[in-house]
């Protein structure tokens, strides 16, 4: 069924999988267009400043269908991490977010004791329904959601690096958290032939139903550079998982990529 394909439920919401940032060059109006077309799930990034307008404007009208997610630039001590909420919260009109991370632990953000006890006390308060971390450490990243409390994982994974699937996914806990992907495309390296590759390289759209298809993947971040790509990636969805000729393809590609 497509349906369960392009949407999951998480946190009690219908969410479109493909969730949508403008950190690389999406416009105001190709977000806008992106919600039209169905994406709910948004990666709200405070140096985009357009983004607030369309969460005041058009998220906050129904906000039960929508997922913010946000989290400090600098996530290295526990006050950082509660005035970037406080601000999200005062910026957005919402007395909550959906998803509050820390960025990109151990470069962006300490996953200290401090840190962590701070994201469970907004969760607890009823401001972050989420808490987690986007975070390359896979091994690390596998103790963390084994142990609790983050209900939360943004991970790298994609068909170049799908070392998640040996170090990351046979040892989630029963009650899985919330894992999103990025960096689908291994930076566009999947969109280009490697050498000595015969054949043509991946879409875009291939490499977002690769890590859709992967039923522990929740859904994946996407920060296009045009609405048009945004559209073409959205309609690729529609197409629904990969199926084993396609998957076989993508792995064979990812590979030589990675080689």
């Amino acid at each position: 069924m497509l349906e369960g394909f392009t949407y999951r439920e998480i946190l009690g919401k219908s969410v479109h999988r493909y969730g949508i940032s403008a950190s690389y060059g999406l416009d105001e109006a190709g977000v806008r267009e992106a919600i039209a077309l169905g994406a709910n799930y948004i990666f709200w990034s405070p140096v985009k400043k357009f983004l607030r307008t369309i969460i005041k404007d058009t998220v906050m009208k129904d906000r039960e269908r929508y997922m913010l997610a946000t989290g400090p630039i600098l996530g290295y001590f526990a006050g950082s991490v509660r005035r970037a909420v406080e601000k999200a919260l005062r910026r957005s009109g919402s007395d909550y977010l959906d998803v509050v991370q820390v960025f990109w632990a151990g470069k962006m953000s300490w996953l200290t004791r401090s840190v962590i006890d701070e994201l469970v006390k907004l969760r607890q308060e009823g401001k972050a329904r989420a808490i987690g971390v986007s975070i390359h450490d896979r091994k690390r990243a596998a103790k963390l959601a084994a142990q609790g409390p983050l209900d939360f994982f943004m991970i790298r994974y994609n068909a170049a690096h799908p070392g998640a699937e040996v170090d990351i996914f046979p040892h989630l806990p029963a009650k899985k958290p919330i894992i999103a992907a990025y960096t689908a495309t291994s930076w566009t390296k999947l969109l280009r032939p490697p050498t000595g590759w015969s054949g043509p390289a991946a879409t875009a759209g291939d490499c977002y139903r690769f890590c859709l298809t992967n039923p522990n993947v929740d859904l994946v971040v996407s920060a296009p550079k045009t609405a048009a790509q945004m559209r073409e990636n959205m309609q690729a969805l529609a197409r629904g998982p990969l199926d084993d000729q396609e998957m076989a393809r993508m792995r064979a590609l990812g590979k030589a990529v990675h080689g």
